[in-house]
């Protein structure tokens, strides 16, 4: 008989005292409480903690351009007055849940259908959510007051639906494609532009330097000719036999090679005739 008198109310809870269907008492505080034994009086408990309510509806809504969107939401909410609630809603949380529900979407809808998808995306967004809190917190402290206590709305995702995801997502497939074959076609551009100065740079030197190497070698088979002209003025006979022995070299410059002459007759031995002769011959007193 004690123990049906008793009851706890947890930190966590309101206890609500009900006596012949009719609210007697509210207990906000907890701990150990007395109330008569059924069925004087039965006790209740709803939650008073801070609860969160998630969108469920994925039913789209249209903005100001006539865009079908789909929108992700929650909302942090709170039984405040437990007496209205009951009176007003029902009898635990989950139908709060429900009537709240109905009016965050029509709220939404409503300052939706009054902004374009870029607003909602970015530069109104923080706007739309406070506006939208502010409808639902007039609808619940309206003439019937619910007796809650709406804390925070917030927008978690704003998105086209699927058809037109689709339609946007190759769109934007078809301009990054674009862009890419214009950066192609500029670094292509670029490349011949590029392998072309370098074709031209690499004539410019190789002709530059055939010039140079022109230049050397001709300076030097003057400055040859001019040696060979000075040695060869001290001695006429050596430089005619020096010029025989090229010939002799130029005649004979494979192993394979025949020639047959009358070194008697021709000319083409008379060097080495007067070779011979010469180096008999006693050498000149040197000065």
């Amino acid at each position: 008989m004690a123990s049906s008198m008793l009851f706890v109310v947890d930190q966590r809870q309101f206890g609500v005292v009900y006596a012949l269907g009719q609210i007697k008492e509210v207990i906000t505080e907890p701990g150990l409480n007395i109330k008569l034994p059924p069925p004087f009086q039965t006790v209740a408990y709803i939650d008073k903690r801070l609860l969160t309510l998630d969108s469920s509806d994925t039913e789209p809504m249209l903005t100001a351009e006539k865009q079908r969107v789909v929108i992700d939401w929650y909302v942090r909410w709170r039984i405040s007055e437990p007496s209205e609630y009951i009176r007003n809603v029902g009898m635990d949380e989950n139908a709060g849940a429900l009537q709240l529900n109905r009016v965050v979407r029509n709220a939404f809808q409503e300052e939706i259908n009054r902004r374009t998808v870029r607003e909602l995306l970015s530069t109104k967004r923080e706007a739309l959510m406070a506006d939208v809190k502010k409808e639902v917190l007039e609808a619940v402290r309206g003439a019937k007051p619910w007796g809650v206590d709406v804390v925070d709305v917030r927008i978690t995702r704003v998105d086209y639906v699927e058809a037109i995801t689709e339609s946007v997502y190759r769109r934007m497939e078809a301009e990054r494609k674009r862009v890419a074959n214009e950066l192609r076609s500029t670094g292509a551009a670029e490349g011949e532009k590029i392998r072309a100065d370098a074709d031209r740079q690499r004539e410019i030197t190789v002709a530059n330097a055939y010039r140079d190497a022109q230049k050397i070698k001709g300076e030097g088979d003057a400055e040859a000719a001019r040696v060979y002209a000075e040695a060869f003025g001290k001695d006429p006979q050596f430089a005619q036999f020096y010029r025989s022995l090229d010939a002799y070299k130029a005649s004979f410059n494979k192993k394979s090679d025949v020639m047959v002459v009358d070194p008697s007759s021709s000319e083409f031995f008379k060097a080495m005739r007067n070779g011979g002769s010469a180096a008999t011959a006693p050498a000149a007193p040197r000065k």
